[in-house]
């Protein structure tokens, strides 16, 4: 999945063109000025969330519960630009009273997991160079009312070593209290023993050369060069002692050994891809049979905990790719969701249900025309809930879990009205955790707000209208509200018009101090979303964040054309082999709609963005100045320049077969590239572009930015070139991201600011 945009053959807004199309001079040598002149700054004051706001801002990560439900813990980072350095903590908060939350500061880094109520384990490194292992320690934490009604949080001053790794790329534990032991991923090379990794690490340092060779996909995927060690999951004890010490164990069992497995999935898999149950591991793999870079075929499989096992698969052999396998409570039944086409990463995900009682599975939400995320059963196992997009939201679903039927069946007989039924309505929601006492932890995010931990109240096992009725929503962290009180945040308004085929939805977000009434006062931020399978969300994010364009003066568009996801699977699928079609129906439209409504909005100081897909529509749109969208700068990142090329060159084969109609060569594919490659249009190119790209992209590489680069420079078209060598796709580092923001501002004030 990439980002988005896309275009049409006729102007439907009938406004003028870009820039008319006329033999340019060569560019002046000034027109790359360094990054050192100080002809642009960011607007800042108390009131505005600037980039530079963005890159302080805490950022929390996802919280976590004790088994016992009163506890939390998460995760947060925050970077100081003095420092250039990011801090990291973890916050251990209540969920039944009002005592203040812990930090613990990680000088180290390292990641923090539960082993009891009251015992929290954190992994680190330790040693330097080829010493370098991963230590695991754990901290007591006391949570107690003492004798003068005050209640105490606390943990000690110095934590416990439990036991240490053979390697410091162990991550991804998950540690369940009723067995003994803790699993984890590691890489390992062919012979899967984890002890001799090291070994086998200074073997491959000192083979005498630099040489990667390769029979077979993937050769490299997402951001890294594919080397000889694959990732597994391991097992090993974890056992609290009469003296209430724990203790790791020394044997170190691949449960993946001899399967030809791995998980979790490269390249962005974790702990939602397995499961840990009090004797067993539920894990998602690709299909070892197929070429990865063209399949997406992914099988559930469940092994014994201890690797007494073989591995048995539990999916149908007939699916695509699946996700976010779990166990219920009592261990009688699994669920994860699961795509039908293989090739095809944004198939409707559908939930599967597996009860290992009567060896039956089914699917239970083939009639629910949305995507589940992640999942988790409710206490006694009656209800599952889910995380599902909706409408460019991300919300917390439950569903009544039906009797099994008598043999497996992807199309039960089950009742029309048994869908699933919302319980929040607003932001993205995430790690989703059922807790004792009728209750649901989540964390939440939003176009205002960073992470924060919720907890749902008064859930019962028997999902009813009435009983989501009396669901009661509480926020128990505040982690950035001091840093943006005082904020001038736009909360967003939807907005709906008639596209192409389907009524399509979007985003505005209003600069601080919008104006009703002020006619053409604010200049447009076009934003075009990438995947194209995605979606312009309810949700915050840290690298394109219409907060930050809003904030900087501009009414901000952002609109979820056709490919969009959360609108039904419909929508998502009608972009394959439609890339310059459809979706440009749809932005012409609505951008027309926003012209029409909204008169403080000025037209000739319009701009445009995109990523990925969206970067994609930014050239197309480029190549088409009779769409008459009339915009005086654009800026690409990490964009299709050549369709044709990228069908050979990209790292996930099988997304450019899906949406392209087949391999580069191949007849419909080869139509269809003739008639939506931006590099076809290059002659009608002419407005300023600002390109920036990644070198450690390698699903779209970087020669695509310099080639556009290349032509805007050749057709005398004001062009500039930002590449960041140590950036993949995504631009991540926090230095690299205050940079990447003010060459886009500044850009775009340089064409549509007010001098």
């Amino acid at each position: 999945m990439w980002f988005s945009g896309l275009g049409v053959p006729a102007s439907i807004l009938g406004l003028v063109a870009q820039v008319p199309l006329e033999p340019r001079p060569a560019p002046p040598p000034d027109m790359v000025a360094s990054y050192g002149a100080a002809d642009f700054s960011f607007k800042q004051g108390a009131e505005l969330f600037s980039p530079i706001d963005l890159v302080r801002l805490a950022r929390p990560g996802t919280g976590v519960a004790n088994a016992a439900g009163d506890l939390l813990i998460v995760p947060v980072s925050k970077y100081s630009l003095e420092e250039k350095k990011n801090h990291q903590s973890i916050f251990i908060a209540p969920i039944e009273s009002t005592v203040q939350p812990v930090e613990v500061p990680l000088a180290s880094g390292g990641e923090a997991f539960w082993l009891d109520s009251r015992t929290i384990a954190h992994a680190v490194d330790e040693g330097e160079g080829k010493e370098k292992v991963k230590a695991l320690y754990s901290w007591s934490v006391k949570y107690e009312t003492e004798s003068s009604g005050a209640t105490v949080l606390s943990t000690p001053e110095s934590p416990a070593l439990i036991g240490k790794f053979p390697t410091s790329s162990v991550g991804n534990f998950k540690f369940n209290g009723k067995s003994d032991y803790l699993v984890f991923s590691d890489y390992v090379y062919p012979d899967g023993d984890l002890t001799t990794v090291k070994k086998q690490d200074e073997q491959w340092e000192n083979r005498g050369d630099s040489a990667f060779v390769y029979e077979e996909t993937f050769e490299r995927h997402w951001d890294n060069w594919v080397g000889p060690k694959r990732s597994s999951l391991f097992s090993a004890t974890l056992k609290k002692g009469k003296d209430g010490k724990w203790s790791l164990g020394e044997k170190f069992t691949n449960l993946l050994n001899g399967t030809k497995h791995h998980a979790p999935v490269e390249p962005f898999g974790g702990t939602d891809d397995f499961d840990v149950s009090g004797t067993h591991v539920i894990y998602t793999t690709k299909d070892p049979k197929l070429p990865p870079a063209w399949h997406t075929k992914q099988d559930i499989f469940i092994v014994d905990i201890e690797g007494k096992s073989e591995a048995k698969e539990l999916t149908s052999g007939k699916q695509g790719a699946t996700r976010a396998p779990v166990f219920s409570q009592q261990g009688d039944k699994a669920a994860w969701v699961e795509l039908d086409l293989d090739g095809y990463e944004s198939d409707r995900g559908k939930v599967v249900i597996y009860d290992f009682k009567k060896d039956v599975r089914y699917t239970l939400t083939q009639k629910w025309d949305r995507s589940a995320g992640e999942l988790a059963f409710s206490p006694e196992g009656k209800v599952l809930y889910l995380a599902a997009g909706d409408l460019a939201r991300i919300k917390v679903f439950a569903i009544t879990l039906p009797e099994t039927p008598k043999a497996s069946t992807t199309h039960p007989d089950l009742p029309d009205d048994l869908l699933p039924a919302a319980i929040t309505n607003s932001g993205a929601v995430s790690g989703i955790q059922v807790l004792p006492n009728g209750r649901l932890l989540f964390t939440h995010n939003s176009l205002t707000a960073p992470n924060d931990v919720f907890v749902l109240r008064n859930l019962t096992e028997h999902v009813t209208r009435d009983s989501v009725k009396g669901i009661k929503v509480e926020q128990l962290t505040k982690f950035t509200a001091d840093a943006l009180k005082g904020k001038t945040l736009n909360p967003g308004e939807d907005f709906y018009f008639d596209g192409a085929e389907h009524k399509i939805h979007g985003w505005i977000v209003k600069p601080p101090g919008f104006k009703e009434g002020a006619k053409k006062k604010y200049p447009i931020m076009f934003l075009i979303h990438g995947g194209p399978q995605g979606a312009w969300e309810d949700q915050w994010s840290t690298r394109w964040n219409p907060q930050v364009f809003a904030q900087q003066g501009y009414f901000t568009i952002a609109i979820n054309p056709t490919g969009s996801t959360t609108f039904g699977q419909e929508l998502t699928d009608a972009i394959r082999k439609n890339w310059g079609s459809k979706p440009f129906v749809d932005l012409q439209k609505g951008y027309k709609y926003i012209l029409d409504n909204f008169p403080e909005v000025d037209p000739d100081r319009a701009v445009a963005a995109g990523a990925s897909w969206g970067g994609y529509a930014i050239n197309w749109i480029q190549g088409h100045p009779e769409f008459g969208f009339g915009f005086k700068a654009l800026f690409c990142h990490d964009g299709v320049f050549d369709a044709r090329y990228n069908g050979f060159s990209t790292d996930e084969l099988f997304f450019f077969n899906h949406e392209w109609g087949g391999r580069p060569w191949e007849p419909e594919a080869r139509e269809i590239i003739d008639k939506y490659n931006p590099v076809e249009f290059v002659p009608h190119w002419s407005t300023p572009m600002l390109i920036v790209h990644g070198s450690k992209d390698y699903r779209l590489p970087e020669t695509e930015g310099i080639g556009a680069f290349h032509a805007l420079q050749q057709l005398g078209i004001p062009s500039r070139l930002v590449i960041f060598p140590d950036e993949n796709h995504w631009v991540m580092n926090h230095g690299n991201s205050l940079k990447w923001h003010y060459e886009v501002f500044r850009w775009f004030d340089k064409y549509v600011g007010e001098h």
